[in-house]
Parts: structure tokens; C-alpha cells; sequence
């Protein structure tokens, strides 16, 4: 819905109120939807761009101008206070136009609680300020688990969740397979374990070459005090821990702290590669996914990134490495020193070992985003395919691009609910979902509770422009479910109603197909023969619905299934129960 004459002239005078000073403004459509957040040094002049005249910006914020019906505006104290404040309102409401994390809310992290008396590592995707260690975040379960993997082969810390007493009559299979020292038996005490964690926490930290030291000392030690079997113990951990140092690329001469990011972007996506240099080595890389992209610079990708990204990260380094020049760099590295508690630089290396570094992950950055559209390509391809083979299994005249989907629950009889889910070409559109509350169905009727949802699913369609539905069902009533008829008022729109049982399915035909078509006049409903021979039981459905056959319903006459018959003669048609009816 674009913005009247009238409105716009409303949002012109509303100006005259916003303040000359830095704030996060919100911009809302018609309907109350929160469109984008924005941050400003001056709002009513940040503002005045989205009012006046738009013929100069950018698509992507015609688009945006044309539905602005409404705004918000908070004022702060500084712009710092204005980017921490719009990262939050970002996070929190994931407006459709702007630049943002894609599931940023879920991105998991490792957490070891070195309060507790013999501390655990594990992954959680909540963070607190608990006193607990956070190391993060990754961009999916997969890298974090490998992650785990990792530690779990170098570090012998528990992986059990059970309370430590140190009186257990035995241990683990960990124990005897040298991943874990066995405090549940008293092998080894709480001092002795939380060096363990703490070789845990450099290691994530990237100080593995504290590590090496720590672990060499204790061999020497270990092996001076005639205790050959722990110095074997932790000799064999450190060759392991040193074959993956050796791994790591070296990068710098010096003992360098920072991140390399780049940035390759698409229409409306973009891949973001972090590289991570901890002592003059990489110790490890991620990507992820930025959405709302359409029409930004580089530059502005990157600033939306690095506000996203350290917001919730467990450290921040004090220099970062970009390929341009980020947008309001100076309000970005103020805010991250804050976090940091020491200074934070964004520089632009244009020359040396920094520039090829930065070169390095922008080529990265580049084949993770054309491989990752070889991936939607060929997921793309994959449900075509499969939508063809639905199309043809269920003989229908249109591949079913969208498709509604109904189930109903109970707790035992009571508490009747149904749910709707949605499909578009194959892929879930959870907005789209639903949740009905059963009305007018007492007890357990699981047909009468279907028939209570379509009605007003229809009813609802009937209102609206019409939309594409496909009803559902399992089990061995599906074929006999009393759905409603036009005639009651139900469904104007659609004449038939498919239901599917683990047999075989019924083609929807002399109404509105999946794909939003007209259906042909003449359509052929297909039921199980009775016999299981070849084919089913062909029946024309005529659009008009003229000569009905009613279907008796399981619980009673009412509301009988009208299914035209071959022949326009009067009486029910015989429909044999499924095997287990």
C-alpha cells in the first residue's frame, strides 16, 4: 500500500517536532509493520530524505518510501548510543529493509561456566552476563560441533553432566580411551581439572602457543618425578595439539591480533568471510549470510556486519582488516573500544602482507557465494523435480505451487486445536501458518472439527481474493470426512476438495487448482476400487455441482460430502472403508 498525498503532507508538518539531535528513527507502513531502523547524527534531517522528494535514491528506498505511513524517532545522548540502540531494534524486529544477520538470534556459541566445580564445555545459544566464558559466535551447529570435535580429541575434560563426587565405583569409556582424567573416580582432583579447562579457554582463545609451553612444562615435571605414565599421557597430547598449530597458516611475522573480513554480494544477499588471526595465525575462519542487501554499497555491507557480528561477540580484536572504507567508522570503533576496553582500529591496508591477506578472504568470500548459489540452483532443480512428480502422481492440470496443509490434535479429548501449514513451490512459508481454536465441535470428532477449520479457512478466502488451498488428512476416514459444500455457504471458490488417504489421493477439479488457475469444467475424482484392481473409480465432476451424490457422513446424514454422480440419479454411492477402516 503506497503513502497518500494526504499522509505524506501529515508526516511534512510532523517534522517541524523532530529534534536537531542524534536518535534511531522507526519507520512503520499502514498497517503498523515496522519497515526499517536507521540511526542519525540529526534526525529531522535524516528524516526530511524519506519525506520529501525520493527521485534520487536508491530503489530499494522508493520502494520503502512509497509504503511509509508513519514514524518513531528516540533521542540519545550520542551517535554511539544511537548504533547500539538501532543494532538492538535490528535484532530484535528483523525489519524487511534492512541490512541484517540472517538468524542472528540463533547463532550458537561454546560456553565453559568456570564457576562450577568441575566446569563443562557445551554449546548454548543464549549469552549472558553470567561469569560464564563465551566463545562466538558461530554461523551454524555444524562449525561448532567440529569445533568440539577438536577440543574434545586435544583436552581430556568431561562430557558427562553428571555431579562430580569423586567416589564413583568406575569410570567412563572416555577414561580408559584417554579423553577424559576421570574426576567422577578421584583420578585426578579439582585443581587438577580446572588446568585442564584452562588449557581449554587458551586454546579457544588462540594462545596455543601458551599451550604448548603449559603442557611441555608439566611433561618435564611429570617425567622428572618419575610419573612416565602422565609424562606419556601428556607428550602424546602435546604432538597432537602441535600437529594442529603446525596447520595453522602463518600469516604474520609479528604476534598480530585481528579479523580479515570481505564481503561478495548478490540482488539481495550477501557472503560475508571473517578470517581470525590470533598470534600470527589463523586459527580459523566462518561465513555467514546477510540479507536485505539490495542496493547497498560495500561499504555500508560491511559497517552492518561488523555492528551485527561484535555485538555478541566473545572477543574483539584490536585491529580489523576490510577491503573499503566502512560507513560512520569512527561511531563503529568508538563502540567497539567501549566493548573492548582498549582502543579498536578499521583499517584499509593498501599495500604488503595485509593487502594480500585482505585479497585472500575477498577471493574466498567470492567462491563461497557462487557456490552457494550452485547450491540453491541445484536445490531449485531438485524441487521442480519433485513438484512435477507430485503434479503427475495426483494427476492435476497445474504443478501445485502452493499448497495448505491441515491437521487437528487433542489432549485425550479435550483441548481441540488445529493447525495450517503452507508450502510455496515447495518450500515452508511460515508466515503463512496458522492456528485454529476448535468453536463449535464438544468432545473428540476429529471430521467435524476438519469441516469446523475449512469452513472458516474458505470463508476467509471468500472475503479476500481467492487463494490456492489444498486440504489434507491420514488415516482411514480421510475418504469419508464430511467437508462442507458450497451450497452451505462453505466454499464458493472451490467446488471439490482434495483429501488424501495412505492409499491414494483425489484430484481437485471445477475449481480454483493449487497454482491459482481455473480448472477445466469436467474433472475426474479418483477413488480406490473396492476389488484393488487397475485404476480407480473414475467420476465426472461437473462445475456446477448438479446431481450430488451425497456421501453419508460417519456420524450421521448431516452434512454429507456431495460427490456428483456418473448417472445424475438420486441415492449415495457406496464407498468401501480402507483396509483397517
Amino acid at each position: 500500500m503506497t503513502t497518500s498525498t494526504q499522509t505524506r503532507e501529515q508526516l511534512s508538518e510532523r517534522l517541524a517536532s523532530v529534534p536537531l539531535k542524534p536518535g534511531v528513527y522507526l519507520l512503520r507502513d499502514s498497517g503498523g509493520k515496522l519497515l526499517y531502523v536507521g540511526k542519525a547524527a540529526l534526525l529531522r534531517d535524516r528524516l526530511r530524505a524519506y519525506i520529501g522528494n525520493s527521485s534520487g535514491l536508491a530503489p530499494k528506498i522508493r520502494e520503502l518510501v512509497l509504503r511509509l505511513a508513519d514514524f518513531e524517532f528516540i533521542v540519545t545522548e550520542s551517535e554511539q548510543e544511537a548504533l547500539l540502540l538501532e543494532n538492538s531494534f535490528i535484532k530484535r524486529h528483523q525489519p524487511y529493509y534492512n541490512t541484517r544477520l540472517r538468524d542472528d538470534k540463533t547463532y550458537p556459541y561454546i560456553k565453559i561456566d568456570l564457576r562450577e566445580d568441575f566446569p563443562q564445555v557445551y554449546i548454548t545459544r543464549r549469552t549472558a552476563n553470567d561469569g560464564a566464558r563465551y566463545f562466538g559466535p558461530f554461523a551454524s551447529a555444524g562449525s561448532v560441533r567440529k569445533t568440539l570435535d577438536l577440543l574434545k580429541r586435544l583436552f581430556p575434560y568431561r562430557s558427562c553432566t553428571k555431579a562430580i563426587t569423586g567416589t564413583d565405583d568406575r569410570p567412563c569409556l572416555d577414561y580408559h580411551i584417554k579423553r577424559c582424567v576421570g574426576p567422577c573416580i578421584g583420578a585426578v582432583d579439582r585443581q587438577g581439572y580446572i588446568k585442564v579447562i584452562d588449557e581449554v579457554v587458551m586454546f579457544l582463545e588462540g594462545r596455543t602457543k601458551d599451550v604448548v609451553a603449559d603442557l611441555s612444562r608439566q611433561m618435564n615435571e611429570a617425567s622428572e618425578a618419575l610419573q612416565y605414565e602422565r609424562a606419556a599421557a601428556l607428550r602424546d597430547r602435546l604432538r597432537a595439539i602441535e600437529r594442529v598449530y603446525e596447520g595453522q597458516k602463518v600469516v604474520s611475522l609479528k604476534n598480530d591480533n585481528m579479523d580479515v573480513i570481505a564481503v561478495a554480494f548478490g540482488r539481495n544477499e550477501a557472503w560475508v568471510e571473517i578470517f581470525f588471526i590470533r598470534q600470527g595465525s589463523l586459527i580459523g575462519r566462518d561465513n555467514f549470510i546477510m540479507d536485505g542487501t539490495q542496493d547497498e554499497p560495500e561499504g555500508a555491507i560491511l559497517a552492518h556486519f561488523v555492528k551485527q557480528f561484535y555485538d555478541s561477540a566473545s572477543y574483539v580484536p584490536p585491529r580489523i582488516l576490510v577491503p573499503v572504507p566502512v560507513e560512520d567508522q569512527e561511531v563503529i570503533e568508538g563502540c567497539l573500544a567501549q566493548r573492548r576496553s582498549g582502543p579498536v582500529q578499521i583499517s584499509v591496508p593498501e599495500r604488503g602482507e595485509k593487502r594480500r591477506l585482505v585479497q585472500m578472504v575477498k577471493e574466498n568470500a567470492q567462491h563461497g557465494l557462487e557456490n552457494l548459489k550452485a547450491k540453491w540452483a541445484a536445490d531449485d532443480d531438485l524441487m521442480q523435480h519433485a513438484l512435477t512428480e507430485l503434479q503427475e502422481q495426483l494427476n492435476l492440470p497445474r504443478l501445485p505451487r502452493r499448497m495448505e496443509c491441515f491437521d487437528v490434535s487433542h489432549i485425550q479429548g479435550t483441548s481441540m486445536v488445529a493447525s495450517m501449514v503452507v508450502f510455496e513451490d515447495g518450500k515452508p512459508k511460515r508466515a503463512h501458518y496458522r492456528r485454529f481454536k476448535i468453536k463449535t465441535v464438544p468432545g473428540n470428532d476429529d471430521f467435524a472439527s476438519m469441516r469446523e477449520v475449512l469452513s472458516r479457512r474458505f470463508k476467509r478466502l471468500q472475503a479476500s481474493t481467492p487463494r490456492p488451498a489444498e486440504g489434507g488428512g491420514e488415516g482411514a476416514g480421510a475418504l469419508h470426512s464430511p467437508f462442507p459444500s458450497s451450497a452451505s455457504g462453505g466454499h464458493a471458490s472451490f467446488d471439490t476438495l482434495r483429501t488424501a488417504s495412505p492409499l491414494e489421493g483425489e484430484e481437485a477439479a471445477g475449481g480454483h487448482l493449487l497454482d491459482g488457475t481455473q480448472s477445466p469444467g469436467v474433472g475426474q475424482s479418483h477413488i480406490p476400487s473396492p476389488h484393488g484392481g487397475e485404476g480407480a473409480l473414475p467420476i465426472p465432476l461437473p462445475p456446477g455441482g448438479e446431481g450430488a451424490l451425497p456421501i453419508p457422513s460417519p456420524h450421521g446424514g448431516e452434512g454429507a460430502l456431495p460427490i456428483p454422480s456418473p448417472h445424475g440419479g438420486e441415492g449415495a454411492l457406496p464407498i468401501p472403508s480402507p483396509p483397517g477402516g
